[in-house]
């Protein structure tokens, strides 16, 4: 798929949610829209996910062997679209002479972001920051100190608690520990591209010795591709 990720969430999404809303889909919070993803990559792969990170030290490879289930919470609620349910909630965070009112983030606030710009992560900001106040004064963004553009970050943060996936790691090489953020996105487009073009292979060497449709080996349970690949001598 050529398209932004957050282009590839939401396609991915619209075909396991065919029936919800597409304005709903869009409007999930970054948090709900990585949460849906990692339910569905469940039921579509399992739960283990296999990987490989480089150590920040020594560049040693680090092997990933982790459950998904110990990324969500099993009884993390997914989005009710069908009950409407508001996902662009506001909010509002006091600290000491500010008063700022914010909303999440979206995966349509990622999909209009220039996928190129070096300004991202402030046009973001831009986009859910509602309202600042000093004493109360209007406050551009711009004009804001960095340590409460951090505490409207740590509090969005708390709100969408699948805003930011990380995953403990410890470089068995150097004993350095750090954490990696993981991009459910394009992990889970990466594992759909790769197990597309394996199912390509097997119907081009079955429909190449038995002259079968593709859409006749299509129908076949894995099970049995499998036990036609093993008598041509394919594995």
């Amino acid at each position: 798929m050529n398209c932004l990720p957050a282009e590839k969430a939401l396609l991915l999404l619209r075909a396991a949610f065919p029936d919800a809303p597409p304005v709903a889909l869009a409007s999930l919070t970054i948090g709900q829209r990585d949460l849906c993803l990692l339910k569905l990559r469940e039921m579509t792969f399992g739960t283990q996910l296999t990987g490989i990170a480089v150590c920040p030290e020594c560049s040693e490879r680090v092997e990933l062997d982790i459950d998904s289930r110990d990324i969500a919470d099993a009884n993390a609620r997914l989005p009710d679209f069908q009950a409407a349910e508001t996902i662009n909630n506001e909010f509002l965070l006091n600290l000491p002479e500010w008063e700022l009112r914010f909303r999440l983030p979206t995966n349509a606030d990622m999909i209009s972001l220039s996928p190129d710009s070096k300004q991202a992560h402030t046009k973001l900001l831009e986009a859910c920051l509602l309202d600042a106040r000093h004493d109360g004064e209007s406050v551009q963004l711009v004009d804001l100190p960095q340590e409460v553009v951090t505490a409207v970050a740590e509090r969005m943060a708390q709100e969408d608690p699948y805003l930011n996936i990380s995953i403990a790691l410890k470089c068995p090489a150097c004993g350095h520990q750090w954490e990696m953020l993981f991009d459910i996105v394009s992990y889970f487009t990466s594992e759909i591209n790769t197990w597309a073009v394996r199912i390509m292979r097997e119907v081009h060497h079955l429909a190449f010795a038995y002259g079968w449709r593709e859409e006749d080996i299509l129908s076949m349970s894995a099970w049995r591709r499998q036990q036609y690949l093993e008598l041509i001598g394919v594995t």
